[in-house]
């Protein structure tokens, strides 16, 4: 793979923009109002961030066109869940983000094929297990999505297997100067149960002293996992409406927490 070439998908790598802090800042605003062409001129100034993510796929022997795209699509989805207020640097949470989805493309189109029915099997028990936590707020067991989706346990285990591409927990998925973040970074820690159990609590409790309005919109965002846009939608309101009630939420959970 030719990670030198210089124009990938039609796009010129040596005439890439950057773009300053304070760039980044005023696009992002803009993104929040639902400026399509500030996303797009974002975009366009992260381009270099794809590049430095698929050099490290170098050894897979795939055509760099295909890992920018699928680069670029990882940093399309990293502006659109990206939350300014988290005080987090974009890079730092898009990176990883960009890695996720060149890794989920090159395990569908790895030389050793994963069956679609394997891949069925292994997407029906991860659905099932998300529905379980959502409605018994508990990690179930492989006995437990077996008689959910009325599959026997062996053929569970063989399909999740078989769709896992393995990853060191030491390795490095970006690093900005002397702070590296790792894969471990990324793991939470469930053996600590108290610890949880407390936190939990208190998220309770500082979500209800949230409107139920700003409750709602905490809940479609951080506990379903919906974009702004997608939240926007369902309430009936902007999504700088939205952006700005979160913020507001959120301020108000952390003033109750602290």
């Amino acid at each position: 793979m030719a990670l030198y070439k210089v124009e990938i998908c039609g796009v010129n790598t040596a005439k890439l923009p950057l773009l300053s802090n304070e760039q980044k800042d005023a696009l992002f605003k803009r993104i929040a109002e639902g400026d399509k062409l500030a996303r797009e001129e974002y975009i366009t100034g992260n381009l270099r961030l794809v590049l430095s993510v698929i050099q490290r796929f170098s050894g897979n022997g795939e055509n760099i066109d295909d890992l920018f795209q699928i680069g670029c699509i990882g940093l399309m989805k990293a502006i659109d869940n990206f939350n300014i207020d988290l005080n987090v640097k974009f890079s730092t949470y898009a990176v990883p983000m960009i890695i996720g989805e060149v890794r989920r493309y090159l395990r569908d189109n790895n030389s050793i094929r994963v069956s679609r029915s394997l891949r069925d099997t292994a997407y029906k028990a991860i659905y099932a297990k998300e529905q379980f936590i959502k409605k018994y707020d508990k990690e179930p067991t492989i006995h437990e999505i077996a008689n959910e989706i009325g599959m026997s346990k062996e053929d569970i285990v063989y399909a999740l297997d078989a769709i896992q591409s393995p990853v060191s927990l030491s390795e490095p998925v970006y690093s900005d100067g002397g702070d590296t973040l790792y894969v471990m970074d990324q793991i939470s820690d469930k053996k600590n149960k108290e610890d949880t159990w407390i936190q939990e609590i208190s998220l309770k409790e500082a979500l209800k002293r949230l409107p139920s309005r700003e409750r709602g919109i905490i809940n479609m965002r951080f506990f379903e996992g919906k974009t702004q846009m997608e939240v926007a939608k369902e309430v009936g309101i902007s999504q700088a409406q939205v952006s700005r009630i979160e913020k507001n939420a959120l301020k108000t959970m952390k003033n109750y927490l602290s």
